[in-house]
């Protein structure tokens, strides 16, 4: 019996992790929705998006290519066709998807194809791999706004495609900026995406 009731409390408070008290005081299932990004290092893109309130996870991976499973060597020799990218798994009821939308852009540079900084080969493109058709609509809308901003004098090439299967990156590249706080300092200052980021855009788009 007390085994029986044990095994009930357990499966109770499994359950209760999945869901959120909701703004009536009773229980919601949580539905994270991802959203998909590829803006050359995948080091440097997980911390604009890890700060931002809603996102509940971030991973580094590979996206748009041939091989299954590929390595990073494998990737970042350019021999696959995939390109460093970010899965961002975030709660829409907390964040929209036009604020993701609007940290990608302010952290990286849309106007150079097949690199981004001191990274340069099609395994470092920008693009932006929607999930449905909304965030298709949505992305495209931005694009064109981003266009028309000012911003650039040179036109936007960042691809916005379907999203295809998404392969997480070795375990030491995730969260690479907490594991390696130094080395990453130095690569983002280094690569010249700093200095960049803050020409175009200021402290608006700063997010380190």
């Amino acid at each position: 019996m007390k085994r029986k009731v044990s095994f009930l409390l357990m499966a109770l408070l499994l359950g209760a992790a999945t869901r959120l008290i909701n703004a009536e005081g009773t229980m919601a299932e949580v539905k994270l929705e991802k959203a998909t990004f590829a803006g050359g290092c995948f080091w440097c893109m997980e911390p604009p998006f890890d700060k931002i309130p809603g996102v509940k996870s971030t991973t580094s991976g590979y996206i748009g290519g041939m091989k299954e499973n590929p390595t990073y060597e494998e990737v970042s020799s350019g021999s696959t066709g995939h390109c460093e990218a970010l899965e961002v798994a975030y709660n829409p009821d907390e964040v929209r998807y036009e604020t993701l939308l609007d940290a990608f852009w302010k952290n990286i540079d849309p106007t150079t194809k097949d690199a981004q900084f001191a990274d340069h080969g099609s395994q470092y493109r920008t693009g932006i791999f929607y999930h449905n058709e909304e965030q298709r609509k949505l992305a495209e809308a931005s694009r064109d706004a981003l266009g028309k901003s000012g911003h650039y004098d040179k036109p936007i090439v960042t691809e916005i495609t379907a999203a295809s299967k998404f392969y997480p990156a070795e375990n030491y590249h995730q969260d690479y900026y907490k594991k390696n706080p130094l080395r990453y300092k130095y690569y983002h200052f280094a690569s010249g995406r700093g200095q960049y980021l803050k020409k175009v855009w200021g402290d608006e788009g700063k997010k380190e």
